[in-house]
């Protein structure tokens, strides 16, 4: 095998040793729909157009670094009404591989000379949201080192004096030990006297043997005493620390007991500059720079008044920053955002230019296309964590597109998004799923929320099923909010609940179709009020 081959298979198992941090556990396309099918109701195309997405990722990384770089990924647009669940497959996907993951609305961004956002802030917030993940990671590793320093510091500011101190400048061995013995003052037979002028004379002695003593003219009348007094003074020494030994861990197991958490304390807290607000996004590269040397510089610190429990939560967060290397901590985000980073661009048929119009504000919505254009073609951007590439970051891009459509974005920016899923409207069966199958369905949210005012409430099977209906009928009638309509009509149901919990409670409630149709059917049929319900 030649050495170029064998470079290869070595960064080859270095990026499957780099996947196994970046992608916390190999998932396949069946078992990635099967977790968002979790939280997540219908919409089979999305979750498998994502599920084979993300794998082609783990595929990637495992092949040798020639192919690898070659190998960009397969960007995703996903069409389909609000409130269907665009949003929430790309938020689950990333959460469940452990990837930086930003959503961005593309409304935001104005083309190159205008007063606004430039589209290359949203890697600038992806590689934030990056470093912001990797250093939680490596400070849950040292938390509990951190935890035992904070803890000591706070023993210090209880108990003055009883920390450990410093001996590196005591003598060891048999080095000499020099005592100060006394004053003299020094009179000459010739010449002028000095009077009034003293020096100390130090008299040289052994650890080992505290009687002996180095020869000259010192006074020999007074050595035993000194040596009486040293011996006493060493012997003294292991007691008084065994004291100060054993009042701190008293005071160390109150403290674990949270006996001291009110306690007053003072602290130094040291503050970071901030770098001034610029506004603009054609600024932001300067206040990147003026934010790192300002850190660079370092800031101030000042003495505050706390108590032990919040001073706890300050040292803790202080020795965590110590513990952590930011030099790894900003590689290792910028490698797993250059990897497997993934950025949701929401509302991007907003910024579509229908038809042959060419003048007035869709000018600006064009150039913010073109702007994103090399963004999502692989570019090198600046940030104040280092240059990040953009070739293998995954965008999903998402719109209702019911104004525009999809053929209206420029021809560029399409072909960037090779992968186009339909994703369906909701009706009554997909509502009645919503309300029940996922781990967090809002029926088990509204039971647990009550169940805190020790209000408990069970919804019968009829009562969802009318929720379900009624929520379908009015985005027929309405505006077709999708998914979101259930949450108007569950606040409207239980309003009059929520509002009386604290009074009532303990009690128990049954919500009953006959409830429901108390509570909401006014609203539903009447068209001017029906409007109330968004």
């Amino acid at each position: 095998m030649s050495d170029t081959q064998s470079e290869q298979k070595t960064s080859a198992r270095k990026a499957v040793r780099g996947l196994d941090t970046l992608i916390k556990k190999e998932l396949t396309p069946r078992e990635v729909v099967a977790e968002l099918d979790k939280y997540i109701v219908g919409q089979k195309k999305a979750k498998r157009a994502v599920a084979v997405a993300l794998r082609n990722r783990i595929r990637r990384l495992k092949l040798e670094s020639e192919m690898r770089d070659d190998i960009t990924p397969k960007n995703i647009l996903m069409i389909g009404p609000t409130g269907v669940g665009k949003t929430e497959i790309a938020r689950r996907l990333a959460k469940l591989v452990g990837s930086p993951f930003i959503k961005v609305e593309a409304t935001k961004y104005t083309e190159v000379g205008y007063v606004g956002r430039d589209v290359e802030s949203m890697i600038r917030d992806l590689m934030s949201a990056g470093v912001q993940m990797v250093k939680q990671e490596m400070q849950a590793n040292v938390t509990t080192e951190a935890e035992k320093h904070a803890e000591d510091i706070l023993l210090d500011l209880l108990l003055p004096g009883t920390g450990k101190k410093p001996r590196d400048n005591k003598p060891q061995g048999n080095a000499p030990v020099v005592r100060p013995m006394g004053s003299f003052a020094i009179n000459p037979d010739n010449g002028p006297g000095i009077m009034g002028t003293t020096i100390q004379v130090g008299i040289p002695i052994y650890r080992n043997n505290p009687t002996r003593q180095v020869s000259g003219n010192e006074n020999n009348n007074q050595p035993d005493d000194t040596a009486q007094s040293e011996a006493q003074q060493e012997q003294a020494d292991p007691a008084i620390e065994e004291a100060k030994d054993k009042t701190r861990e008293k005071f160390r197991a109150r403290l674990r007991e949270g006996k001291l958490e009110d306690k007053m304390v003072e602290i130094t807290v040291s503050q970071t500059p901030q770098a001034p607000l610029m506004m603009g996004g054609g600024l932001e590269d300067i206040e990147s720079a003026i934010s790192g040397i300002m850190g660079a510089v370092g800031g101030s610190s000042k003495k505050k008044l706390v108590t032990v429990s919040r001073a706890r939560e300050i040292l803790i967060a202080e020795e965590l920053e110590k513990l952590i290397d930011r030099d790894r901590v900003n590689d290792e985000a910028r490698q797993r955002v250059e990897q497997t980073g993934i950025i949701f661009i929401d509302e991007i048929d907003k910024i579509a230019v229908k038809g042959d119009r060419s003048s007035g504000p869709d000018v600006s919505r064009e150039g913010v296309q073109r702007d994103i254009l090399p963004i999502v073609e692989g570019a090198t951007v600046n940030t104040k964590w280092g240059p990040v590439n953009t070739d293998h970051i995954l965008f999903i891009a998402a719109g209702a597109f019911n104004v525009s459509k999809p053929s209206d974005l420029i021809p560029e920016l399409q072909g960037r998004f090779p992968l186009r899923v339909e994703l369906d409207s909701l009706g009554k069966d997909d509502f009645l799923r919503i309300l029940t199958e996922p781990k967090n369905a809002l029926t088990k949210q509204y039971v647990e929320l009550m169940g805190t005012e020790r209000v408990e409430i069970e919804f019968t099977p009829e009562a969802i099923d009318r929720l379900a209906a009624l929520a379908a009928e009015v985005n027929t009638r309405l505006e077709n909010i999708g998914a979101r309509r259930l949450h108007t009509i569950m606040e409207a149901l239980l309003e009059e609940l929520s509002f009386d919990a604290p009074d009532i409670a303990p009690h128990k409630v049954s919500i009953t179709e006959a409830y429901v149709n108390e509570k909401l059917i006014d609203l539903v049929t009447d068209q001017d009020l029906g409007r109330y319900i968004l």
